[in-house]
């Protein structure tokens, strides 16, 4: 019995943690380096140069989103749960949108903090909502979109995720009461009488802050950052392949206002891996060429709910596949008819 629970509790070697990061590395200084050398072949230089471009995207969000992990990580259950509100209801969720919204990072940073919410006990339908409205709805990416789109478009595209977030959260926390999701093992229930701030006064006072806590506070947060890096580098090598393989700028020309142009949109938004600063100026390039708003904000709303990236680190983070799997199932109807009714109604 012992030496079976030595030999488990050994760590494995993460290879695809390990194979992604250099794989992505290769390409990476590759084309930094040495792009003149495979200049003469075409879909490498697009694969190298999306992967340099990619990550040159993202690395700010990914720190921050380590950052953000790290303070988590050392925040009491008990305060994210008081922050978040409870569970039960529609209260839970709103406060949980808003946070979303309010919190300024892209979609890659954004799931480090999803993931560790739920460690820190928020139920499955509070950190869907979370992840829902908050991608493209950071402070950054919204004055980008107000000047791409305007003010209109930009504010009725942020309502109407904010409603499908709040939406898809109820029900999967509904879908948990009734057993058809499972419950989120890391739940607490707060302690009676619990006062935030006067709890959060004592927490400050009593903290430890030299420089040996931080560096202690930081490395752990890599380390429980680990898991989201790991799909985060394989895809941008993937969203580098379909670059180099699928020409983008040709499906824009098929993005028109119609069922079959809403159609192909979720499906390029469902393959084309980007982050959120590279969907918001295809989804406006869609709304202002293709004259399809409709079809914008699919793309902006459908890249959240059918990333591949967001679904395996659900699936990692809640050991269930379920959970990561009903995230496109529940969202992705309400998304299509809603851009539907907007090219339907739209006089753009």
């Amino acid at each position: 019995m012992q030496n079976n629970h030595c030999h488990s509790s050994k760590k494995k070697f993460d290879y695809f943690l390990w194979g992604s990061a250099l794989v992505s590395s290769i390409l990476y200084i590759g084309f930094w380096k040495y792009s003149e050398n495979f200049s003469n072949i075409e879909w490498l230089t697009i694969l190298s140069s999306s992967v340099f471009e990619l990550i040159n995207t993202i690395w700010w969000g990914v720190l921050i989103g380590i950052i953000f992990v790290a303070i988590l990580s050392k925040v009491p259950k008990e305060f994210v749960i008081s922050i978040l509100g409870e569970s039960k209801g529609i209260k839970g969720k709103i406060r949980a949108t808003i946070g979303g919204v309010l919190l300024d990072l892209c979609s890659h940073g954004i799931l480090m903090v999803g993931s560790q919410l739920y460690k820190r006990g928020a139920s499955s339908g509070q950190v869907m909502a979370f992840l829902i409205a908050s991608p493209w709805n950071s402070l950054s990416l919204t004055i980008i979109l107000i000047s791409l789109i305007g003010v209109f478009w930009t504010l009725s595209f942020i309502f109407l995720s904010l409603v499908i977030a709040i939406i898809t959260g109820v029900i999967f926390d509904k879908f948990v009461e009734k057993g058809i999701l499972p419950d989120n093992p890391n739940k607490i229930d707060l302690p009676q009488n619990f006062e935030f701030f006067k709890e959060a006064k004592k927490g400050l006072l009593s903290a430890n802050y030299n420089f040996s806590s931080l560096l202690d506070t930081l490395i752990n947060g890599i380390k429980e950052s680990r898991m989201v890096i790991k799909w985060i580098l394989f895809g941008t090598i993937l969203a580098g392949l379909v670059r180099a393989f699928i020409d983008a700028d040709s499906f824009q020309t098929f993005f028109g206002p119609t069922i079959a142009g809403l159609g192909l949109t979720v499906l390029v938004a469902t393959i084309l891996e980007v982050c959120s600063e590279g969907s918001t100026p295809i989804a406006a390039d869609i709304l202002t060429r293709a004259k399809a708003p409709g079809n914008s904000f699919a793309f902006l709303m459908t890249g959240v709910s059918t990333d591949y990236t967001e679904i395996m680190i659900l699936k990692d983070t809640a050991k269930s596949w379920k959970i990561a799997l009903f995230l496109p199932l529940l969202t992705v109807p309400q998304v299509i008819l809603i851009s539907w009714l907007i090219n339907h109604f739209s006089t753009f």
